[in-house]
């Protein structure tokens, strides 16, 4: 299992990242420097976002170079989105297919994606996504047509990527009809494709509800057959009753809720040769923060005997 990092902050001096996203790479007048602090912290690898429409494959294949020169060689591309609102179809699908393109150009032959949709009432209850008692787009609200029309793009755009030798894993996640194990699940027998698999990113299950929907035991014990990749965030719940609403906090993985001692077992018994990818803080000292996750893991796995 090998250790690569999902890094939701940027910033390094003199970078600042003002405004971004996070989870981009840094530019390259500090990108060699950043390359090595990540890698001296012990991962093996980086998830790389989807370029947009129109980047070269010589400038795919020019960064893939440059990440596996430095020892951190592109795990997965980032990019997709989901098919069961008429509004975002199109979008999605042109973004996944891009990113099946680029994850065969840069060599990882891997994309993670997510089938969530936007919110469709952006001001009402639900649409943050986290901690409240309902999730627009999620599964409990859908419709088996939800899940018949997304297992078709999926079929489509999985036999495209398999003609390239592209895998694909679709991310648990909140404003999802994947957002739990048994959707995941039945959204995944519905594509029944043996390069179309899932990420079951526990945290996304964990922080989506005020009340998370099942255990991260029973959630990780199902998907940890079907996993393609996977994000391993950490978090501590803040729950509100008085205003039915929980918070939560990004922590490395050792000091949060979830116990990924448990998870980590799991997916090794399941046969998992993946990715652990840890999806890391977006505040405060990244490196230092994350690089006590790759440390905790280390650890864990050693102690499976692996």
């Amino acid at each position: 299992m090998r250790i690569t990092y999902a890094h939701r902050r940027s910033a390094f001096y003199p970078f600042d990242d003002h405004g971004g996203p996070g989870n981009e790479l840094p530019p390259p007048d500090v990108r060699a420097a950043w390359l090595a602090a990540v890698r001296a912290r012990g991962f093996e690898g980086v998830e790389v976002g989807v370029h947009p429409r129109g980047t070269a494959d010589g400038t795919i294949r020019d960064l893939g170079k440059e990440l596996a020169d430095a020892g951190l060689p592109a795990e997965v591309i980032r990019g997709g989105g989901g098919f069961a609102s008429p509004r975002a179809a199109a979008s999605s699908r042109e973004r996944v297919e891009r990113a099946i393109h680029q994850a065969a150009a840069i060599g990882c032959n891997l994309v993670n994606m997510t089938v969530s949709t936007p919110p469709h009432d952006p001001l009402g209850p639900g649409a943050s996504g986290n901690g409240e008692r309902v999730s627009q787009g999620g599964s409990r609200y859908a419709s088996e047509a939800d899940f018949e029309v997304t297992a078709r793009h999926m079929r489509e755009v999985g036999a495209r990527a398999a003609d390239l030798g592209v895998s694909i894993a679709i991310e648990m996640h909140q404003h999802s009809i994947a957002d739990n194990s048994w959707s995941t699940l039945h959204l995944l027998d519905l594509i029944g494709l043996e390069n179309v698999g899932c990420n079951p990113d526990l945290g996304n299950l964990y922080w989506c509800y005020e009340e998370p929907e099942e255990t991260i035991e029973r959630c990780i014990v199902a998907l940890a057959p079907r996993a393609k990749y996977w994000h391993c965030k950490q978090l501590v719940r803040v729950h509100v009753p008085e205003v039915q609403h929980a918070y939560y906090i990004k922590v490395p993985l050792p000091d949060g809720d979830m116990d990924y001692r448990f998870a980590i077992a799991a997916m090794l018994h399941a046969g998992y040769a993946g990715a652990l990818a840890v999806e890391g803080v977006r505040e405060g000292d990244q490196l230092y923060r994350d690089g006590k996750s790759v440390a905790y893991c280390r650890d864990v796995i050693r102690e499976l005997g692996h």
